[in-house]
């Protein structure tokens, strides 16, 4: 029994030690712009009118509750309103792309984990998601494709291996000796 202990621990050791660091990395990034990046663009691209002007759909999607407030007139919203949705959108485009280049991996997941804390709790306060059991759902029900806990819990993994581990040997961040 020792023998096929010591066997089975030397040959996952062996893969953990040789194949994790190039595969698990650059098998992340690959399922993050598989099944993430055209999802945040697409996003994006609703939440402009133009490259400097957003559109009605980002302020109503980014502050439901203050857009609504003021009858959903832009003017009725402040310059902090108006920086925040640009920036917002243009995280949605630039930190997917950083992320699928394996450039500043570690640190565009780590802003992507703050923008995805941010989503849900717009989608939880602002869009009223915690009064929709069937949207938030639950993790440990046997129905994993809740659009919150369950999808963002996935999302937040994927992110976290990005910044625990890099971008792998396939990036921008290896060729520039970022990590």
């Amino acid at each position: 029994m020792t023998f096929l202990i010591n066997m089975y621990n030397s040959a996952f050791k062996a893969a953990e030690l040789r194949l994790a660091p190039v595969v698990l990395p650059s098998l992340i990034r690959f399922t993050f712009a598989a099944t993430l990046l055209f999802y945040f663009w697409n996003s994006a691209q609703t939440k402009f009118d133009g490259i400097f002007t957003p559109s009605l759909g980002a302020y109503a999607q980014i502050f439901p509750r203050a857009f609504e407030a003021v009858n959903y007139n832009i003017d009725g919203l402040g310059l902090f309103h108006r920086v925040v949705v640009l920036a917002g959108t243009y995280a949605e485009f630039l930190l997917p792309l950083l992320i699928v280049l394996g450039l500043f991996t570690r640190l565009s997941a780590l802003a992507m984990i703050g923008f995805v804390a941010v989503q849900t709790l717009t989608d939880l306060f602002g869009h009223g998601v915690l009064s929709q059991p069937a949207t938030l759902g639950a993790w440990f029900d046997g129905a994993p494709d809740s659009l919150i806990m369950d999808q963002r819990l996935f999302w937040i993994t994927l992110l976290i291996g990005l910044v625990l581990k890099g971008a792998g040997p396939l990036s921008l961040d290896r060729i520039l000796r970022l990590q």
